[in-house]
């Protein structure tokens, strides 16, 4: 027996165009090239002209380094910190006409948005994305929110989006009543959140989200739900979005997702007595079984305070620990995975692009700037004030 059909008419999706490389995201974190010609990775003469050129600028312009960033950057940086301590530290310096941000996309978004108009954000590589972040489009999370009222609950949920996210994730936060968190004001944010109303939705990392409702508020893991984009109305039903507490997404760090349960109790067997110290972005059965748990500014005080002969595994990027173990040979400081893992996107930022970008900018050129449009800004910038307004 033969059988006969017509053939399907299948419209591919913008995802998989993308994919395919057919199509383009231009509110994506991801760079797609970098004009200009940069000076090879061998060239001894690197350090002397990124001197050169950071000295000819003079206050004109103020260097950011994120603490993952790689030493050979992080030895040109004014100031070193966390994505948000660094955009409000450009702020503070009105007289530095351009910011050179080493770090990733959304923090020169981010620095853009809270610094004037006058000031000019430069990311030395446009290809310095963040995957956290480019798991929450505009378009998903507008879907989602569809999704919310469809289910009767979008006016009694507020939206509360990591730092760690794009500037329009920022500006849909803004735009309905909600606030930006630091893994450091997590808990503030969601207790502010649950004054406004009876749920919230947590943009993008859901192990954040997870970690502070359950582990700081007390909340049980039956309180919280995942929402995937990529599943139709998320994968959860109308009744489990009526019952939950909080709403995740599914975003995650690419590398603090990583780290295992497995990861600490092979640590434990092979150092006696060591101290698992791990970011809020790890998964919730690394964090249960760690000993302390924190943002990046937090692991980095609690190893400049601990004593002499102690033992550390620390769970976040492994520039970061590595530079914290250089600086403290009196402690005992290993990395949580036996892996070797970078943050791929945050060492796009070299010593060639740096150089590249400073001295474009000696020579009044400016190359690869980070602008945000003007209503964006207006609502990110809102929930960013929230944020600073926590008690």
């Amino acid at each position: 027996m033969t059988t006969t059909s017509e053939p399907l008419d299948v419209q591919p999706t913008p995802l998989a165009l993308l994919l395919l490389g057919r199509e383009s995201d231009p509110r994506s974190e991801r760079g797609v090239d970098c004009p200009g010609d940069l000076p090879a990775p061998s060239d001894p003469d690197l350090v002397e002209r990124a001197r050169a050129a950071k000295a000819k600028l003079g206050e004109k312009v103020f260097v950011l380094g994120h603490h993952y960033q790689r030493d050979e950057v992080i030895q040109f940086a004014d100031v070193t910190g966390d994505s948000f301590k660094l955009a409000r530290d450009a702020a503070a310096r009105p007289e530095a006409e351009y910011i050179v941000f080493c770090g990733v996309h959304f923090m020169a978004e981010s620095a853009d948005i809270l610094t004037s108009d006058a000031q000019q954000v430069v990311l030395p590589d446009l290809a310095a994305g963040c995957s956290m972040a480019d798991m929450a489009t505009a378009e998903q999370v507008a879907e989602c929110w569809d999704v919310l009222t469809e289910a009767g609950v979008a006016d009694v949920t507020v939206p509360v989006s990591y730092m760690n996210s794009s500037a329009d994730i920022k500006a849909f936060t803004g735009r309905h009543g909600g606030t930006i968190c630091t893994s450091s004001n997590a808990e503030r944010a969601l207790e502010w959140a649950f004054q406004q109303g009876e749920k919230v939705l947590f943009l993008p990392d859901q192990h954040l989200g997870r970690n502070t409702a359950v582990r700081e508020m007390g909340f049980s893991p039956e309180d919280c739900i995942v929402y995937n984009p990529h599943k139709p109305n998320g994968g959860v039903t109308a009744e489990q979005l009526r019952d939950a507490k909080m709403i995740l997404w599914r975003g995650h760090c690419s590398v603090h997702g990583r780290f295992s349960l497995e990861s600490v109790e092979d640590v434990r067997a092979r150092i006696p007595g060591v101290n698992v110290l791990v970011h809020p972005e790890c998964k919730h059965e690394v964090v249960s079984a760690a000993d302390h748990v924190g943002s990046t500014e937090y692991i980095i005080k609690a190893l400049e305070a601990a004593p002499a002969g102690s033992s550390w595994a620390i769970g976040t990027e492994l520039n970061l620990v590595r530079r914290l173990a250089k600086a403290h040979p009196d402690k005992q400081i290993v990395f949580l995975d036996k892996t070797v893992c970078f943050c791929s996107t945050m060492n796009r930022i070299d010593l060639p692009h740096l150089v590249w970008a400073l001295e474009s900018l000696a020579d009044g050129k400016v190359v690869n700037r980070i602008q945000v449009d003007r209503e964006t800004e207006h609502f990110a910038k809102l929930a960013l004030e929230r944020m600073l307004a926590l008690p």
